[in-house]
């Protein structure tokens, strides 16, 4: 391998303002900023180009210092972060996003998401409305809000707001299939995070492992492969490069239809999600 060929990129999903965001990604949590500088820049130089850190994982520094020792120019990097509860105000937004980017280093985010919906609270709509001004402004290129449930992005919808993604939790056990349809309905892009599964024994499925051994994959392969072909973007967590690397590339085979449903049956329902009607920060 020439150590100075470019690497193999993730395809790209066009958002609905025109940002182009990669369909795999790398998920920094639980990554603490120091190992967070390490891995991101390995991954950039890898041909990772999606970045997804947050305000609670306490790494945006990390993924800042990565960024600014990569040999990546800064605008084919597509950075991610989110906002926690107490900036969910209008104008809390943009004392969100300043701290966030000052964080990173960065004079602009690609993609700002309201962490988590907090309905109790009842302030995320008065949250997006301001994100729609850091747009407007330009000092953010997409925006959208991660675990959202219909309920949510309903009350969003009321307001005239919509959401270009929304990441949530998501993998072949639970597909999520009410929330993605609403997605498709008002052309949301869905992230998933944890695509995995949550503690691996996915990964150890007979339905998995089988085409793992067909395809000559390891079964996480498979997975977030079925991730891409159904629509999702991926951003699977690792800090081991040699999964890194993996992870990365899958885009040279794909699943037929058949196989794609057989993975989609996993699906269990909702036990084992995060409920996002009390759980938040």
């Amino acid at each position: 391998m020439n150590p100075d060929a470019a690497p193999e990129l993730a395809p790209v999903v066009t958002l609905r303002n025109g940002a182009k965001m990669p369909l795999l990604g790398l998920g920094t949590w639980p990554m603490e900023n120091a190992e967070a500088a390490e891995v991101v820049e390995a991954a950039l130089d890898m041909g990772y180009r999606l970045i997804d850190t947050a305000e609670s994982y306490r790494n945006e520094n990390g993924v800042g210092v990565a960024i600014k020792r990569s040999r990546v120019p800064r605008e084919e990097i597509f950075v991610t972060t989110k906002f926690n509860k107490e900036w969910h105000s209008y104008d809390g937004v943009e004392l969100a996003f300043e701290a966030s980017a000052r964080r990173l280093g960065l004079d602009y985010v690609d993609l700002l998401l309201i962490h988590w919906p907090n309905p109790a609270q009842d302030r995320y709509v008065d949250a997006f409305a301001g994100m729609a001004k850091l747009l407007a402004d330009g000092r953010v290129r997409a925006i959208g809000t991660s675990n959202f449930k219909t309920t949510h992005l309903q009350h969003l919808f009321d307001s005239g707001l919509v959401p270009e993604v929304n990441q949530i939790q998501l993998d072949p056990r639970h597909t999520r299939p009410d929330v993605v349809a609403m997605h498709r309905q008002h052309g949301i892009v869905t992230e998933a995070w944890s695509p995995l599964g949550r503690g691996g024994d996915l990964l150890q499925l007979p339905a998995v492992t089988t085409l793992a051994e067909k395809y000559g994959r390891t079964p996480a392969q498979i997975v977030l492969r079925w991730h891409t072909l159904v629509g999702n973007v991926a951003i699977p967590k690792s800090s081991h490069p040699e999964r890194l690397a993996e992870n990365l590339h899958i885009f040279d085979f794909v699943l037929s239809g058949d196989e794609l449903d057989s993975l989609s049956a996993l699906n269990t329902g909702e036990e084992g999600l995060l409920d996002a009607d009390v759980f938040g920060h």
